[in-house]
């Protein structure tokens, strides 16, 4: 098997953090359709299509905390005009600028630079959609060499799994397909030895295509080394002991919470600094993600008709949680119903109330007791900010 050298790492850290750049891009223009900052617009006589006042955007961003201030902003929105996602809508400013003028998103005008490498992003972003939205045993827990790894496939079913979706047509173009994808960062090697090859060995998806990206990691440019945890989306605090081992700072069970309001770090970087937060994006802290589950929190497991026995030893409980930049700070566990494994004393979650071993019941109305916890993550992650969360606690 081909060995990965550094040159080959160093280039799939260059197209990663173009890949981030564009998903971003795309996750905020979705939203800003959503909440109508994207509209038909009128300048002189003239009407502008699905355009945007750079202005009020700056104040949007501002208002939802993706900004701490207008020249932050402007920077943020600056790296997506360098990367031909937004452009002003006559071309005339090839600066973004804190004024009411027209800019567009590339995608909306048809006018998005549909080059090799975004045709590849692209493909990579359905593959994974596709592996993500349908029951298949491709990605599942794996061992090689003595070690387990989470959410891997192997080589050569991946190309069969290519070839039946109608993805490719012959064998030698999925594995070629296999290869582009992690020369781009998409998939890798588990343990980052080798190449991808119609053979036995694991890969795992290095880019989580799901995960909400924060717009101030346009500005971050440290590349990953490992995947991302598509388990733990949520930043949890990790605390060093003088041993050197590692412990995880959760809320007991029996703490009273008294603030009713999510509270957001300081900046990224003290945040990073000073607690060493685990999040889905590596490129806020310098430590690895958790891969590996910790024991479950449960005494006991229930069951969802435990859970909703009227005048059991239950109670429902409802907490708004607006989540901050690395995330909204708990993690979920277990499968039917999920629990709240752990939660980050300084996050939100904390804030507004939620403990370990609550039993998720609904995320933003839409009841979950029959879903397993990455179906709960996925929810979350491609959700607004601001959760509603109903749980159930024991009494």
């Amino acid at each position: 098997m081909d060995g990965i050298g550094n040159n080959m790492q160093k280039k799939a850290a260059e197209l990663e953090r173009l890949a981030e750049v564009l998903v971003t891009g795309e996750q905020l223009r979705l939203r800003l359709h959503e909440v109508k900052v994207i509209k038909d617009r009128r300048h002189h006589l003239r009407t502008y299509p699905n355009c945007f006042v750079a202005k009020e955007l700056i104040d949007w961003l501002i208002e939802h905390k993706e900004a701490s201030d207008r020249d932050t902003a402007i920077t943020i929105m600056q790296k997506l005009l360098d990367q031909s996602i937004i452009h002003h809508v006559c071309d005339e400013h090839r600066e973004f600028k804190d004024l009411k003028l027209f800019y567009r998103f590339r995608k909306d005008d048809g006018t998005f630079p549909l080059d090799s490498e975004a045709k590849v992003f692209m493909r990579g972003q359905r593959i994974y959609e596709k592996l993500m939205n349908t029951e298949n045993t491709l990605l599942q827990t794996r061992e090689e060499e003595g070690g387990t790894y989470e959410q891997a496939l192997v080589g050569s079913e991946f190309i069969d799994w290519l070839l039946q979706e109608g993805e490719m047509v012959a064998r030698e173009e999925a594995e070629q397909l296999g290869r582009r994808l992690l020369e781009h960062g998409i998939i890798q090697h588990v343990t980052n030895k080798h190449h991808f090859a119609n053979g036995p060995l694991l890969f795992q998806f290095r880019m989580n295509f799901r995960r909400r990206r924060r717009l101030i990691e346009l500005l971050h440019e440290r590349s990953r080394c490992i995947p991302e945890s598509h388990d733990s989306p949520f930043c949890l605090r990790k605390q060093n002991s003088d041993g050197g081992n590692t412990s995880f700072l959760s809320v007991s069970p029996t703490k009273e919470i008294k603030v009713t309001v999510g509270v957001r770090r300081s900046s990224m970087s003290s945040s990073c600094s000073s607690s060493g937060y685990y999040s889905s994006s590596p490129t806020l802290s310098s430590s690895p993600p958790v891969l590996c589950n910790p024991k479950s929190v449960l005494k006991r497991q229930v069951s969802p008709e435990e859970l909703q026995t009227l005048g059991g030893s239950f109670i429902k409980k409802t907490f708004t949680i607006v989540g901050d930049a690395v995330g909204w700070g708990f993690v979920v566990r277990g499968s039917k119903p999920c629990h709240i494994q752990a939660v980050d004393p300084g996050g939100p979650a904390a804030a507004a109330g939620m403990k370990v071993c609550h039993f998720v019941v609904s995320v933003n109305g839409l009841c979950v007791l029959s879903h397993d916890y990455r179906t709960v993550s996925s929810l979350i992650l491609t959700g607004p900010r601001t959760i509603v969360m109903e749980v159930m606690e024991e009494s």
